[in-house]
């Protein structure tokens, strides 16, 4: 897209997106993409190389393996819309995607893990999703580097999960909308005018007042103080995770399904090496640009947990290593999405707490419908909205990373 503006070419805009990330691009996408729709649209990004977001630090994960009904039907489309992205975009310069589909095997240690996943596989199942119930002899067949002690069952779905290139649809995305109109800045909202119960005009740290008719919040970890400037509340939060990108000294015979170990470590393959991923043990809100990694963890939670699992893997390499950001949502983990319930033009998309690449395509359909058409056409995003938040019901959801 080349070097962005600092400042918008106009004064008003009927949309404007704080955040370009894959969340405010996706909206920017489908809003640009809606031939219901002809307004013009502003996106606005603070660091445009997007070097500290969470879109650049995510392990591009795809799975239909929820406990919420809503999060399946999210995932099944964004498997569904993967598959066809080069048609979806209509361009014949759009490539299309890899995908690495060994499924996801989540492992049960106790009888209590091991009758909720079964429920949530028979739900799974309903909805379309290739999710199966393992016993341990069944996942010593498939994968007989495993060390199963201790393990009750396993549930793995090969279908349509496992990993994805999310760069490229990040950076069609922004290029296409570029392309039909979206206006991108290199800039940042520090205001949020509102009269009675709407937006009227976002303030920008380099001075200019731009009016719109819609305010889109898709500021990652940050949401929660770009809401603050409309003054709402939302529990969202910066938290950390782990990833660290090792070389094993005795590499395995087959791919290595995403394992999510009962210790709440989880790997998978990674091409020639192995990805794995860890919340630390003390998991407290942190500043958003707090990225202070560590080291320690790596010895004493993360290789024990991995070693013990996978024997073969007593002698790792890491090559790379860093930390990210969960835009982790203190209620109950998942999305906000949505109008306010008291200023109706102001748009969430927020709270995603690490599944928030895969579930982007149905994010930006359902909020470009929503402005377009004042309503959801394809997939009912009412479960996701903010009245849960404000009446302190939370969404169950209980297959998160």
């Amino acid at each position: 897209m080349g070097r962005l503006a600092k400042t918008p070419k106009r004064d008003s805009y009927d949309v404007v997106i704080v955040g370009g990330a894959m969340l405010g691009a996706s909206v920017a996408w489908f809003l640009a993409a809606n031939p219901d729709f002809d307004g013009r649209v502003l996106v606005v990004e603070r660091d445009p190389s997007y070097s500290a977001c969470s879109t650049a630090h995510t392990n591009s994960c795809l799975r239909q393996q929820f406990s919420a009904p809503i999060n399946v039907e999210i995932s099944r489309f964004a498997a569904d819309y993967v598959r066809r992205f080069r048609d979806e975009m209509g361009d014949a310069r759009v490539p299309g995607i890899d995908t690495q589909y060994f499924g996801y095997l989540y492992l049960a240690g106790d009888e209590a893990t091991a009758s909720r996943l079964r429920a949530n596989a028979a739900m799974q199942a309903g909805l379309g999703a290739g999710t199966r119930i393992l016993t341990p002899d069944e996942i010593a067949a498939a994968w007989p580097f495993y060390d199963l002690d201790g393990v009750v069952l396993g549930s793995h779905n090969p279908v349509d999960e496992g990993y994805f290139d999310g760069g490229t649809m990040f950076d069609w995305w922004r290029r296409l909308a570029a392309e039909r109109g979206v206006e991108f800045i290199h800039g940042e909202v520090v205001g949020i005018d509102t009269v009675r119960d709407r937006v009227t005009a976002v303030r920008l740290a380099s001075g200019e007042t731009v009016s719109c008719g819609w305010v889109v919040n898709a500021a990652g970890p940050r949401a929660a103080g770009v809401a603050a400037m409309a003054g709402l509340s939302l529990p969202v939060e910066p938290r950390k995770r782990y990833t660290w990108v090792v070389r094993a000294a005795a590499p395995l015979d087959r791919d290595l399904p995403l394992t999510v170990d009962p210790t709440g470590v989880h790997f998978r393959s990674d091409g020639a090496c192995y990805m794995i991923g860890a919340t630390p043990e003390d998991d407290p809100a942190v500043a958003p640009d707090d990225f202070a990694f560590d080291h320690g963890l790596w010895e004493r939670k993360v290789w024990p947990a991995v070693a013990q699992r996978i024997p073969q893997f007593e002698s790792l390499k890491v090559v790379n290593e860093w930390v990210g950001h969960y835009a982790y949502n203190t209620l109950d983990r998942n999305a906000v999405v949505g109008p306010d319930d008291r200023i109706g033009n102001f748009l969430f998309v927020n709270g995603f707490s690490g599944h928030g690449l895969q579930q982007a395509p149905a994010m930006g359909r359902g909020i470009a419908e929503w402005i377009t058409t004042g309503g959801y056409r394809t997939l009912d995003l009412t479960p996701l909205h903010v009245d849960r938040i404000r009446a302190g019901r939370p969404l169950g959801e209980a297959a998160i990373i």
